[in-house]
């Protein structure tokens, strides 16, 4: 049973790699996949695409938690709400986990705690292309004020939220700013990230407290849904974590996932299309992971570079092919 979802799941890893040929599947027919040390350097034959296990991407996230245990008082609901989360990771169909490591790698660099590569699970579900009915839209779910304040670029025909590489840009430079704000508190910043840093300097003021030592049930004035965006991501943190104490989960994670790089278009590019011929790369992958171009369609905003998230090259396997 194992087997066969690793082989399905390869499969799908390697559709994701943006490599039109066919690839060994590692897993397949009973064979050995390559342990997690051994991934970077065996999995870089495919097609000259960089890609680490799944496995590195979740010891990565682990290592770099503020909190690196399930917190005791840690909410059942949540939890309970969440628990699809690491099965979503090891076996889901589109491309969260490679969206994932790239948010982690993101946050990494700023040297910021990895429970902020959780916001996008609840915002968006990991989704580059979701919008919400009430405006917000993107991985990180911005609404357009505050996604201008933070310069991602909006106008006609090209909506930044929608750019997993604008998008992570401005919410990691953001979340880096509030945590300064906040005294290096990540459930104060992540709460102002939601409700806005006016609101929780506000609440601090209110109840007379500092951030340095705050008591975030003492804190008044603060929505309850505010609140519940602390529950939400420590109870993320405690499914990860337990998930890892599966063997099978262990195993269907432990497979090649392609490395994201963010990459400038050179101005003769008009079509995704066109950059994947001339790369290797699927342009149907490609398009998945840049909604922002519309049906393929490379739009510059402002007069500036386009970017795009593509597979890195083998070549950036051990440097940080996510940095922004």
């Amino acid at each position: 049973m194992i087997r066969r979802a690793r082989t399905a799941i390869a499969g799908m890893v390697l559709a994701l790699a943006f490599t039109p040929a066919t690839a060994t599947t590692p897993g397949a027919g009973g064979g050995h996949a390559p342990a997690q040390g051994e991934l970077d350097q065996a999995t870089q034959g495919h097609r000259g695409i960089a890609t680490r296990s799944g496995l590195a991407i979740y010891e990565n996230f682990r290592a770099g938690l503020a909190e690196p245990s399930c917190p005791a008082d840690a909410s059942p609901r949540w939890q309970a709400h969440f628990s699809a989360t690491p099965d979503t990771l090891a076996e889901g169909p589109d491309e969260s986990l490679a969206l994932f490591g790239y948010v982690v790698d993101a946050v990494r660099a700023a040297h910021l705690p990895t429970e902020y590569a959780l916001i996008p699970f609840i915002e968006s579900g990991y989704r580059a292309d979701a919008r919400s009915p009430s405006g917000p839209a993107g991985l990180w779910q911005m609404i357009t004020i505050t996604a201008r304040n933070h310069q991602v670029p909006i106008r006609a025909g090209y909506d930044g939220r929608l750019s997993p590489v604008d998008s992570t840009r401005a919410a990691v430079r953001y979340l880096k700013t509030l945590h300064g704000m906040f005294a290096g508190d990540w459930r104060l910043a992540a709460m102002a990230y939601n409700a806005g840093e006016h609101r929780m300097l506000g609440a601090l003021r209110r109840s007379g407290q500092q951030a340095s030592s705050v008591q975030l049930d003492e804190l008044e004035g603060v929505p309850r849904m505010t609140r519940a965006y602390v529950a939400k991501l420590q109870a993320l943190t405690c499914v990860l974590l337990e998930a890892h104490d599966a063997a099978s989960w262990q195993a269907a994670m432990d497979r090649p996932v392609p490395r994201l790089q963010a990459v400038e278009l050179p101005g003769d590019v008009e079509r995704v299309r066109e950059w994947a011929a001339r790369h290797g790369q699927d342009a149907a992958g490609l398009r998945r992971l840049n909604p922002v171009h519309v049906e393929g369609r490379i739009v510059r905003p402002d007069g500036q570079p386009a970017r795009l998230l593509v597979a890195a090259p083998a070549a950036v396997a051990g440097a940080h092919a996510g940095t922004l």
